[in-house]
């Protein structure tokens, strides 16, 4: 029997499609952004809803309500849910509401909430666990469409259906879910205490990372050549070609997104995330072994030129917006230097633009760069590669070890809300 199965002790679970024992409201509807900026009145933001499991009251933000409007305010017990993602995977995530607030609070207009009808007995804390479980994180996401955004269609969200425990004896249901609750609660304080102290040894870890970068990168005046990075010696920038997502393809020749590499990649890789066709590959520019591709614009100072070296033995694809660094030196150096202060100092000069800012191929040809020999250049990356393992590598050092605090919380809070090995069709267990 699974821990479940046990605390049920034969109880009665039904299923039941949430547009029979629900209503579905919308947010906010008709808002400029004026209305954003002289509020008079509280609402539930897209990301408070997306990042936590019960909704937190103490950072919601303000918006203009007028007496005449006809807006949904919520209510204790409700469930709320995102109702677009650029990601089918996080589309409808959900947040319940477990405080009864005094005043009016609304919800944001990229939402939705469902508030149970009287007689159905869940509590929002119970409730708040059940919508994020993996089984309903499974079926959530196939109520959405889309192409580059997905959208929650609310004709198939009724139809979604969820498990009621021991619906003809409310307080048995009530005990049932209490308990489950009960111990979630306890399981997610450990795990939050425990995720708190690795972050924290994280987070001291990157500091110590960095102060050793920044020292083994840094040579005294005449002790190493400082030499434009353009130099005939060393190496040159190459442009990226016109790659976008549209030309993606599940298998071929790889390729870098500029996008990427903000949010996918870290100094180095030995594979890509994605392909091109190998007719497009032969028009595009490639980047060889060793070479380092460069984001060359942001949305901030501080992302633009970030870069990854590329360790595999193919070419690959390098798409408009980046550039690749093809040179003579040891690769994972040249990827250091770039995160060095000694880098941003020298890059701040070059950056243009407003809302996106950029540095261009020439410019950063510009920048020098310590040049000591390779010997050196190997000494000081095999210092700085353990670093980076303990402080980013999901599959060792300190990231790994919260992820698997995450998922060991993941598996037992799974065990608890695992209803949908007793499901039956549509009938009582």
């Amino acid at each position: 029997m699974s821990y479940l199965e046990q605390l049920l002790q034969g109880a009665e679970v039904e299923w039941k499609a949430l547009g029979e024992i629900s209503e579905i409201y919308g947010g906010l509807t008709g808002k400029s952004k004026a209305d954003f900026e002289n509020g008079n009145a509280k609402y539930i933001s897209y990301k408070n809803i997306f990042f936590n499991h019960d909704v937190n009251y103490e950072i919601l933000e303000l918006v203009k309500i007028s007496d005449s409007e006809n807006q949904h305010s919520v209510k204790y017990g409700d469930v709320l849910f995102t109702g677009s993602s650029e990601s089918v995977e996080e589309v409808g995530m959900s947040s319940a509401v477990t405080t009864d607030y005094e005043e009016p609070v609304y919800l944001n207009s990229f939402s939705f909430g469902i508030r149970f009808h009287e007689g159905i007995q869940l509590i929002p804390e119970f409730s708040k666990y059940l919508f994020r479980s993996s089984f309903m994180r499974v079926e959530i996401p196939k109520t959405a469409s889309g192409v580059t955004r997905y959208n929650v269609s609310k004709a198939k969200f009724k139809n979604l259906q969820i498990p009621i425990p021991c619906p003809d004896n409310p307080s048995k249901s009530l005990e049932i879910q209490k308990e489950i609750v009960r111990i979630l609660d306890t399981f997610t304080e450990l795990t939050a205490e425990l995720t708190a102290e690795l972050t924290a040894e994280l987070t001291a870890r990157k500091t110590q990372y960095n102060y050793y970068r920044e020292q083994l990168l840094s040579f005294e005046e005449g002790e190493v050549e400082h030499l434009p990075m353009g130099n005939d010696n060393i190496g040159k920038f190459i442009r990226g070609s016109g790659l976008q997502k549209k030309d993606f393809t599940e298998t071929g020749v790889g390729c870098i997104h500029y996008g990427q590499i903000y949010t996918h990649y870290g100094t180095y890789t030995y594979k890509t995330k994605t392909f091109v066709s190998e007719e497009f590959a032969k028009k595009a520019r490639k980047a060889k072994y060793g070479d380092l591709v460069i984001a060359t614009t942001s949305e901030d100072d501080e992302g633009v030129c970030k870069a990854v070296a590329w360790l595999g033995n193919e070419e690959i694809a390098v798409s408009s917006d980046a550039c690749f660094y093809t040179h003579n030196l040891n690769p994972k150096y040249v990827a250091y230097f770039f995160q060095t202060e000694q880098f941003q100092k020298q890059k701040r000069p070059h950056i243009t633009g407003t809302k996106v800012r950029r540095v261009n191929a020439d410019d950063l040809a510009k920048i020098k760069i310590p040049v000591p020999p390779l010997k050196e250049q190997a000494r000081i990356v095999s210092i700085l590669d353990k670093f980076d393992t303990l402080t980013t590598s999901i599959n060792e050092g300190l990231p790994k070890e919260i992820k698997l605090r995450k998922k060991q919380y993941e598996y037992y809070r799974d065990q608890l809300l695992d209803f949908n090995k007793l499901k039956i069709g549509n009938e009582k267990r």
